[in-house]
C-alpha cells in the first residue's frame, strides 16, 4: 500500500520556502508549476521565477510577489546563459550573502 497523498496549498508551499530561505540565509527552489520554478534568495525578500523552456508570466510573478508579502516588489528581468528569469525584489531589500551549509543541521539540506 501506497503513503496517503497530501496536498499543499502553493500560498503555504511558498512561505514555507520563504521562512527557510530567511532562517537558513540559503536559497530555495521549488517547482511551482509544469515548466515554471521559482529561487527565492536569502532573506526571503527577492526571488527568481523562471521556465526552461520560454519565459514566466508577470502576472503569475505578481501573485506570487502578493502570496510572500513583499512591499512595492520591483519586477525586471535577468538574462542568463541559457534562460531569461524574471527577478523579483522587494524595495529596500538587503542582499543577504548564502550562508555555507552547516553540516550538522539536518533542516540544511
Amino acid at each position: 500500500m501506497s503513503n496517503p497523498t497530501v496536498t499543499v496549498p502553493i500560498r503555504e508551499a511558498l512561505r514555507y520556502a520563504q521562512g527557510r530561505a530567511e532562517r537558513l540565509a540559503r536559497t530555495q527552489q521549488l517547482e511551482i508549476g509544469e515548466d515554471l520554478f521559482i529561487r527565492i534568495a536569502p532573506g526571503g525578500r527577492k526571488f527568481l521565477l523562471f521556465c526552461l523552456d520560454g519565459e514566466p508570466d508577470r502576472g503569475v510573478a505578481e501573485g506570487i510577489a502578493a502570496a510572500l508579502g513583499l512591499r512595492h516588489p520591483a519586477y525586471g528581468w535577468h538574462q542568463g546563459a541559457t534562460l531569461r528569469s524574471l527577478t523579483v525584489i522587494e524595495e529596500g531589500a538587503a542582499d543577504v550573502p548564502e550562508a555555507p551549509a552547516d553540516p550538522n543541521d539536518p533542516d540544511a539540506a
